[in-house]
């Protein structure tokens, strides 16, 4: 083992100036979800300079891609998943720079073992995690179904082993009425915007009947266009949260007869629709998570991990539905006392020292791969929890 940390070091010395400039090119020319022409570029360029094989515009999206190397002895499948999309606005307030960056480093560096252990290793580029994740497509097409493991680490303020991330379904409401001038005739109108304050309405009164760990929240996208004219069109949006995909269901379906109730009532007609994809709950595989933690200590990673960090809704929830799936937090920088999605996140995600702790938990992503690759049992293990955890 002292030999192969060794080997690991000098790797990712190596690697090290080629994976700062991936983080400091995708920082600094941020691009919002859908539109990372440039950062699946950077990536793509990097992991055919290192021997991977590279697929671009994975399942006809533009941004995505999908880049392995299949070692010359048979072994797991292992799968480090990329984000590289930036916020409207705020740029990389969420730290996708950092993602990439880790990512990049850990499927290169274990690839220099894949031919020596066995295994099959895989880099997924997954663009839009902000909006309509490509890892829903990814896992609705069955591209995870096949990993041993699927390895992706997020920017935080503190450390954090991997936790759940709720269950989101992204809802749409729209009803339609009958214009009429407000102030002459309103009875003549039927008010469309009534439907949407009715459903807020009914929405909150349904929140003293929802477990403590559920969401509800949503804005009015379109109410009216004058005060003098009855709105004959009016709109809101939800995300509506809960810890299990199962217990979302439910809830979804309260919320749905909000609606349909606000709609018979105002005598509107209702059209609902999904402006998002929806996200399944992140089941941690406690198997690899403790493999990954042991690791971590390894490295030399003495910080106390968090164990309740809320990561609110990801699409990496839906491929921890598909293959047995880790997503831990590192913390990018002592003392840092902001959230996600925030001005002083950004500046704190382009800074050396965050780097630096992407490239440690890169190294034991590496450490645990090749731990994967010389220990069959444990992947069975892996398997058989994964298993019983989505029944």
């Amino acid at each position: 083992m002292k030999n192969i940390y060794t080997r690991i070091d000098a790797a990712l010395d190596k690697l090290q100036p080629e994976i700062a400039g991936l983080s400091e090119a995708i920082h600094s020319h941020p691009e919002v979800s859908g539109q990372e022409f440039a950062a699946c570029q950077y990536q793509t360029d990097l992991l055919t300079r290192h021997g991977f094989t590279v697929q671009a515009g994975c399942l006809k999206i533009p941004t995505a891609f999908l880049a392995s190397y299949t070692g010359k002895k048979s072994g797991p499948n292992l799968a480090f998943l990329s984000e590289y999309d930036a916020l409207p606005t705020l740029g990389h307030g969420c730290g996708h720079n950092l993602i990439a960056a880790l990512a990049c480093a850990a499927g290169i560096t274990l690839k220099e073992f894949a031919d020596e252990f066995g295994g099959n290793i895989y880099v997924f580029g997954c663009p839009a995690e902000e909006t309509n994740g490509a890892k829903v497509d990814m896992a609705a097409r069955g591209l995870f179904d096949t990993m041993t493991a699927a390895f992706l680490a997020h920017p935080f303020a503190v450390d954090g082993s991997s936790s759940s991330t709720m269950a989101m379904d992204a809802l749409q409401f729209e009803f339609y009425g009958k214009a009429a001038h407000a102030a002459s005739c309103p009875e003549e109108g039927i008010n469309a915007l009534d439907a949407v304050i009715h459903t807020f309405n009914l929405i909150n009164a349904l929140r003293q009947r929802i477990p403590e760990t559920s969401r509800i929240h949503g804005i009015i996208t379109k109410g009216g266009d004058a005060p003098n004219i009855i709105p004959e069109y009016a709109c809101a949006r939800f995300y509506v949260r809960a810890k299990r995909r199962s217990a979302l269901q439910k809830l979804t379906a309260q919320v749905i007869q909000c609606a349909k109730g606000a709609a018979a009532g105002c005598d509107t007609r209702l059209e609902i629709s999904h402006f998002e994809y929806s996200n399944d709950d992140f089941v941690t595989n406690r198997t690899l998570s403790d493999l990954v933690t042991e690791k971590l200590r390894e490295c030399g990673l003495t910080a106390p991990l968090q164990t309740d960090i809320n990561g609110g809704s990801s699409d990496a929830g839906n491929v921890s539905y598909r293959c047995p799936s880790i997503q831990p937090w590192f913390g990018i920088g002592n003392g840092l006392n902001c959230g996600l999605h925030t001005r002083e996140f950004k500046e704190a995600a382009g800074t050396p020292k965050a780097l630096k702790k992407a490239l440690l938990y890169a190294k034991a992503f590496t450490l645990s791969g090749i731990a994967l690759m010389q220990n069959p049992t444990l992947c069975d293990k892996l398997r058989q929890e994964f298993e019983a955890s989505i029944r």
